[in-house]
């Protein structure tokens, strides 16, 4: 039970307590070489490359098969809630699901740091579809890391693929993060990360309603006089006009394949060949095969670092965000980042962009011997 009168106050409030930060992480370069731009990063270790591509026929970014039930309430009760009292609170008018978690309060780094010990599995409905959607938020807390809220990244200056110090504890990877929407939480991790963190077990509780709201007297006195009840979602939130809908705006969109994502980002760059973006994006992450973190702190399908994704990154779907984590987005600011270094030039000018993109001459040797396999498979 160790931290949980820290989670309450800290829910209750709002705020957020700050994780420390670590180094940046940058792929070092080469010594004696000059970079007039960030590096992206390393290629994936596991990619695969073969002679002969083929590109994934599958859009870029497909649906998961999951349905959100986000919650509209939150409690964190002082004592582990029974089977029994979830059962009652999912009896109440109005609710139609009910989810209990694990939580407390850890020292990173000698700061606080407010977290949900999930089951990925199960949990995943209970995020934004934009999170449920994203596999490396589910994949690193299968992998026992840490998933931030983005709001504390953004403020704190976190580094994703960093390792932070758990006080009395051991350390934990930061490696993913995503608007989890749940106020005054810091993070998710693993149930299993979280009893060795020391969180207490059941002592949050998850409502889902379709209509209207539960009854808060009603979930108070199911859960004590002591527990903590806070609104969740869009019934704190203002509801706001629909934006245009991204797969119709953009310079970019959202192509059915990659295929056509690669061929439209490349036009960002007049002169540069959709098959060089292709085959970057084979090494990198086997076509969002495998998009990290990866061991420098690379991330997405074209595994860029974040310091450079600042410089570069563009929303090439028009959704108004710039995602390292997206297709549609990372692919033409690839496109970008090479077309600054001078690729649309071709030749030299060609392979020392690519060069740019990771310091090593057998990477650029692969890259462009891959473009053009795919050159002749897709003439």
């Amino acid at each position: 039970m160790a931290g949980l009168t820290v989670l309450i106050a800290g829910i209750v409030a709002g705020g957020f307590v700050l994780l420390g930060s670590a180094g940046e992480g940058e792929q070092p370069v080469s010594a004696g070489a000059t970079a007039p731009v960030p590096v992206p990063g390393s290629p994936s270790a596991s990619a695969e490359i073969v002679p002969d591509p083929a590109l994934p026929s599958s859009p870029p970014v497909a649906d998961a098969a999951v349905r959100v039930t986000p919650p509209s309430m939150m409690a964190i009760a002082p004592a582990p809630v029974s089977a029994d009292t979830l059962r009652a609170i999912a009896a109440l008018k109005n609710v139609r699901e009910v989810a209990g978690a694990d939580g407390g309060a850890v020292r990173a780094s000698g700061r606080g740091l407010q977290l949900l010990a999930v089951d990925p599995t199960s949990f995943r409905s209970w995020t934004p579809k934009p999170v449920a959607d994203k596999p490396e938020v589910w994949s690193a807390l299968a992998r026992d890391e840490v998933v931030a809220d983005s709001g504390t990244v953004d403020r704190t200056g976190m580094v994703l693929g960093a390792e932070y110090q758990i006080d009395g504890g051991p350390q934990v990877r930061l490696a993913a993060s995503a608007p989890l929407g749940l106020p005054g939480v810091d993070g998710l991790v693993s149930i299993g990360l979280g009893r060795r963190l020391g969180l207490a077990p059941g002592v949050v509780v998850l409502i889902h309603t379709d209509h209207g709201t539960a009854d808060r007297r009603a979930v108070g006195r199911l859960l004590g006089k002591r527990a903590q009840i806070v609104t969740v979602g869009a019934a704190r939130t203002p509801v706001v006009a629909p934006s245009k809908p991204a797969s119709t705006s953009g310079l970019v969109g959202r192509p059915g394949s990659y295929l056509e994502l690669y061929q439209r980002a490349a036009t960002t760059c007049p002169g540069l060949s959709w098959t060089v973006l292709a085959a970057i994006g084979q090494v990198e992450s086997g076509h969002g095969r495998n998009n990290g973190p990866s061991s420098a702190g690379a991330l997405g399908p074209m595994q860029f670092m974040p310091a450079t994704w600042e410089a570069y990154g563009f929303d090439g779907d028009g959704d108004g965000e710039k995602d390292i984590w997206s297709p549609y987005d990372a692919v033409p600011a690839a496109a970008k980042y090479l077309c600054a270094n001078g690729a649309g030039r071709g030749g030299d000018k060609l392979r020392k962009s690519v060069w740019f993109y990771n310091h090593s001459w057998s990477y650029v040797d692969k890259v462009l011997g891959l473009a053009g396999a795919y050159a002749r498979r897709y003439p």
